[in-house]
């Protein structure tokens, strides 16, 4: 049985172990991942679904005035339906954290409005409670909406299918987070020069369950591997991961590096974005740089020579440990001499 979103082959033991069977079919499309010691969790749906979920059920209600779910094709490929609250061109999303518990954006509201255009075309506006980046950084200039690239491409796939099912000639969609900017205080926005609201993102459309059960299968993973694995922080580094090194196993770790390298017994290679690693190797790294966050720091001049010094330090402390750190285009932008 192969995870389609990681597209990890759970090993017959675990599926031996499972303690819910009737829950098997959610892992196999992808809505939950099967741990070591059996235990099935589900997956939660990013804030990026979440918001397609509720512009599409504002189209979709202006052409059947009551719409109480929705069908979202995620980033990763899979279809989902998610329960919606839809009327007359208004509707909301609550989003659903899975059994992801420490998710702060667990059950935070979506609302979306929709009218249609008569002019033609298609207009999403993001509105109040999406947060805004404070300053210019390598992909975003100050001042735009932070909504990633994956989150916007399904929000905008979403209202096109909605305004070919509402067979309208256009519309726009004002989507907003009414509780937004109260509960980005308690995420990293602030830290990470985002300010006004929460970011709407979801590389795979879906939240990861991270807890004790997910580490303990992440770490039986590292065990059962033959020869040296990688280890990767997330979705596109666990891509890249594969191209690099197809002769090794790459495990997604997310930020569970220091509990996977103490489980790994020889050679490993960290490989994934520069983000979560080079906090990783040295939680004050931006310290004394005037950069608010890693990729900030990757366009600046101090770039090449902090990442010679924290590779170095890391390799001292770490022998048998090797570090590539690329970008999302999958460069290689960060390696040992």
């Amino acid at each position: 049985m192969r995870d389609p979103v990681t597209d990890f082959e759970y090993p017959a033991a675990w599926v031996a172990a499972c303690r819910s069977p009737d829950l098997l079919d959610d892992v196999r499309r992808g809505l939950a991942v099967l741990t070591a010691s059996g235990t099935v969790l589900r997956r939660g749906f990013s804030t990026g679904t979440t918001a397609a979920a509720a512009c599409k059920a504002a189209i979709l209600s202006l052409a059947c005035d009551t719409v109480r779910e929705v069908d979202v094709t995620l980033p990763c490929g899979i279809a989902v339906r998610l329960a919606v609250d839809g009327y007359r061109g208004q509707a909301s999303c609550r989003k659903d954290a899975g059994d992801y518990t420490a998710d702060v954006t667990g059950g935070l509201e979506f609302v979306a409005m929709a009218a249609p255009s008569l002019s033609g075309g298609v207009q999403f506006v993001p509105g109040e409670g999406i947060g805004s980046f404070a300053r210019d950084t390598p992909r975003h200039r100050r001042g735009t909406p932070a909504i990633s690239a994956p989150a916007l491409d399904c929000i905008r796939r979403s209202i096109d299918e909605a305004v070919e099912e509402a067979d309208l000639s256009g519309t726009t969609v004002i989507l907003t987070i009414p509780r937004g900017a109260e509960v980005a205080q308690k995420t990293l926005n602030p830290r990470v020069g985002v300010h006004g609201g929460i970011s709407v993102l979801g590389t795979t459309g879906f939240v990861e369950p991270w807890d004790d059960h997910m580490t303990e299968g992440v770490i039986d993973r590292i065990a059962r591997a033959p020869g040296a694995v990688v280890l990767t922080t997330g979705r596109l580094g666990l891509r890249y991961s594969r191209l690099l090194f197809p002769e090794h196993e790459a495990i997604l770790v997310g930020n569970k590096l220091e509990e996977a390298l103490r489980a790994v017994e020889g050679d490993a290679v960290i490989c994934g974005l520069p983000g979560l690693i080079l906090k990783f190797m040295n939680p004050d790294v931006l310290s004394g740089t005037g950069c608010v966050t890693v990729e900030e720091l990757s366009a600046t001049p101090l770039w090449e020579e902090t990442v010679r010094r924290e590779l170095a330090a890391f390799r001292a402390r770490y022998p048998r440990v090797r570090v590539v750190i690329v970008d999302r285009d999958g460069r290689i932008i960060g390696e040992p001499p």
